[in-house]
């Protein structure tokens, strides 16, 4: 990945920076590692509390776009990732059957969660619901721990999404072959098993374990939580005229990160 880079003031290479020398004592260094640790555990509580607090608001916004056809595909596919994921016509045509994406978070985990889509009545697969779980596994430590004030473990600070978190499958029942978009477009992995050669159909993401786009944690924490916003086109759009100013502005400051998907909003 091309990194942005400032430009350094002339002469730079030839001064010693001031702080090139700085050193961190064990004693500071062990400091700022506790600090850490109660941000972290500051922040697990707040999330906890962010969550609870949405839920109602979540439910409110389900019960009004329910009356507004196909707002679940238009919202999906209004982010760039799912769209490369769902890029066949067969598979927006399925996807044209749904009604309801619902993310359920983990109460005691919330980095955790299940998402389901609820489909209507479609001539691709006979189940209503699809579902993928990614499940919080306690380690077997976590069973001595003492939890804080507010149920937070050390465990918990320390997790890891590698080893904390067991994905699940979903078989989906195709009413036929022919339409088996799974079994059309099948997943195709590259020479690095976790990355993706061609994602084939966006189905393979209930009926396979492995997640390498980590298009479930898209999901969950980026187009769920604003939904109204993809569905309106305010995020992945065009950029406006005053954005295209401060642009110009920023490439007088630094190079630009090449790679990094920049953020735009369509005048709405």
């Amino acid at each position: 990945m091309v990194k942005g880079t400032k430009r350094g003031s002339p002469g730079a290479e030839d001064e010693k920076s001031p702080l090139s020398n700085v050193e961190l004592g064990e004693e500071d260094a062990k400091k700022l590692t506790e600090i850490q640790r109660d941000l972290a555990r500051v922040e697990l509580v707040l999330e906890r509390q962010a969550q609870a607090t949405l839920r109602p608001v979540y439910e409110k916004r389900r019960a009004i776009v329910s009356s507004i056809p196909n707002f679940w595909p238009v919202a999906l596919m209004n982010h760039s990732l799912f769209a490369y994921h769902a890029q066949h016509n067969a598979d927006q045509t399925a996807l044209s059957a749904l009604e309801d994406v619902w993310v359920e978070k983990d109460p005691n985990e919330h980095r955790c969660f299940t998402i389901e889509f609820h489909f209507k009545e479609n001539t691709f697969f006979s189940d209503s619901i699809l579902k993928k779980e990614y499940k919080y596994v306690k380690s077997p430590a976590a069973d001595n721990e003492q939890a804080d004030e507010n149920g937070i473990t050390p465990s918990m600070l320390d997790f890891s999404w590698d080893r904390d978190v067991e994905i699940s499958t979903t078989k989906i029942n195709w009413k036929d072959a022919e339409k088996a978009l799974t079994k059309v477009y099948p997943r195709e992995i590259g020479e690095d098993e976790d990355e993706i050669a061609d994602p084939g159909s966006f189905f393979n993401f209930f009926e396979h374990r492995a997640d390498p786009s980590e298009i479930g944690v898209v999901i969950a924490n980026e187009i769920f939580p604003e939904a109204i916003e993809y569905f309106l086109g305010n995020v992945d759009g065009e950029i406006t005229d005053s954005e295209d100013e401060d642009d110009d502005d920023d490439e007088d400051a630094e190079e630009i990160d090449l790679e990094k998907p920049r953020s735009k909003k369509r005048k709405v």
